[in-house]
């Protein structure tokens, strides 16, 4: 008769994920003030020294968390442009309106990075993050841009705005879904698009 182990250990990576995944979820519910290493430990099911084996510390887990979560972004708007035609313009469009449905266009995920924009002012780690993510975004817009034949001295204001366009829209569609639908701000992108490129 073999004896069954009380507990069953999980993979690194997988409990390395799951503390990330908890994370995420406590800075949504709770925000910055209400996320500690204990908070975490007790959404993950797990002891605080299991979090403290994985992570020196909170500030570690909540930027490993941003990467984490800007990479789920990063791969929903790769997956758009995948998924349309092949023309510059249909994949330029097919990027900047991927924000304005799931897993992008979600309240959990605003929560999230709301919780993230709070530390931009006062962690540098956070804040170096920040920057890297948004000045990727704009060069993924400028090299866009580019494909469509925008003037190169016009792609870096162009992306700026669109940027703020798309952040603004996402927003408003996070925080009031009845306002105005998904394939409305993509209308809405697309016209300023038109503009730009006109």
């Amino acid at each position: 008769m073999s004896s069954k182990p009380a507990f069953k250990r999980a993979e690194p990576d997988a409990r390395r994920l799951s503390l990330i995944e908890a994370t995420a979820r406590v800075l949504a519910r709770d925000g910055v003030a209400g996320t500690s290493v204990r908070s975490i430990a007790v959404e993950a099911g797990v002891s605080p020294g299991l979090v403290g084996h994985y992570f020196p510390g909170i500030d570690a887990l909540i930027a490993a968390t941003y990467a984490h979560i800007e990479g789920q972004v990063s791969n929903a708007l790769d997956a758009a442009v995948a998924e349309a035609a092949p023309t510059p313009r249909a994949r330029l469009d097919a990027f900047v309106t991927a924000s304005f449905r799931g897993p992008i266009a979600d309240g959990q995920l605003l929560s999230t990075w709301i919780a993230f924009w709070s530390l931009v002012r006062s962690n540098r780690a956070i804040a170096r993050q920040h920057d890297e993510q948004y000045a990727a975004f704009r060069a993924r817009v400028e090299n866009l841009l580019d494909d469509c034949g925008l003037a190169p001295e016009r792609q870096r204001s162009a992306a700026i705005a669109i940027t703020a366009l798309v952040d603004g829209l996402w927003l408003e569609l996070c925080l009031s879904p009845q306002a105005f639908r998904p394939d409305e701000a993509g209308a809405i992108t697309r016209a300023a698009l038109d503009a730009l490129l006109a």
